[in-house]
């Protein structure tokens, strides 16, 4: 029986309301719809172009060395199943 009580118990806390972030920032007023956001450094074009390159570079040689890796496993692995003796 103490699984039907928890079965209610859980569906009685899943009816509730929850709040999210936003409006409990709305309730206390630290949050407005007219707030700006600013920057104190501005990139030009030709830098952030620099900088997106760089990390598309950055993200494929991370990609590589993890398929290699994990390629070298998985060989690893057919290897000494191949070879195991039961």
């Amino acid at each position: 029986m103490s699984f039907i009580s928890g079965m209610v118990s859980s569906l009685k806390n899943n009816k509730r309301n929850r709040k999210n972030a936003l409006d409990i920032l709305k309730e206390n007023g630290e949050y407005s719809t007219k707030t700006e956001v600013h920057f104190k450094n501005n990139a030009t074009k030709r830098q952030l172009r620099d900088i997106r390159e760089k990390l598309i570079l950055q993200n494929k040689k991370s990609t590589q060395k993890k398929v290699i890796i994990l390629l070298v496993l998985l060989g690893l692995t057919i290897y000494f199943i191949g070879f195991a003796k039961f």
